[in-house]
């Protein structure tokens, strides 16, 4: 003979169910903190990509165009991009600077990165840091390579 509970059914215990929604919630709550811990990190390596991408679009720009390209960092409203093309703006948490090979350290004002219908680029290192992480963006002034560190 079977034993048949006393309700009469086959289903879950009280205890059953709440053991499984704390650990639903537990699993839901470390997620989200991963998260939300992760998405700044991820804006500040997509600003490198894109900040390196438009410096190889605009020595590519300047070779096929046969004239001057500039890339214009705006230190104070914090944007970049190719002038007469779109810019953008920097994450909300990401500081930039820029050094430059005459002036030295440059931390306020526009800054132009020319680059010449010949492939070179004239303009200094772009340093963008995000909490304790930097990253130089350094474009190579004779082959118009880009060198991120």
């Amino acid at each position: 003979m079977e034993k048949v509970r006393a309700s009469g059914g086959t289903g879950f215990t009280l205890l059953e169910l709440v053991i499984v929604l704390f650990l639903i919630t537990l699993i839901l709550g470390l997620s989200t903190v991963f998260l939300l811990n992760a998405l700044p990190t991820h804006r500040f390596n997509t600003t490198i990509r894109e900040i390196s991408a438009m410096i190889r679009h605009a020595k590519t720009l300047a070779l096929i165009r046969g004239e001057k390209q500039t890339l214009i960092i705006n230190l104070e409203s914090r944007q970049y991009g190719i002038d007469g093309l779109v810019s953008k703006d920097l994450p909300q948490g990401t500081a930039i600077k820029v050094i430059d090979p005459i002036a030295g350290e440059i931390l306020t004002g526009t800054y132009p990165i020319y680059f010449l219908p010949s492939g070179g680029i004239e303009g200094g290192t772009i340093i963008l840091t995000r909490d304790k992480t930097s990253v130089s963006i350094q474009p190579d002034p004779i082959v118009g390579s880009v060198v991120i560190k």
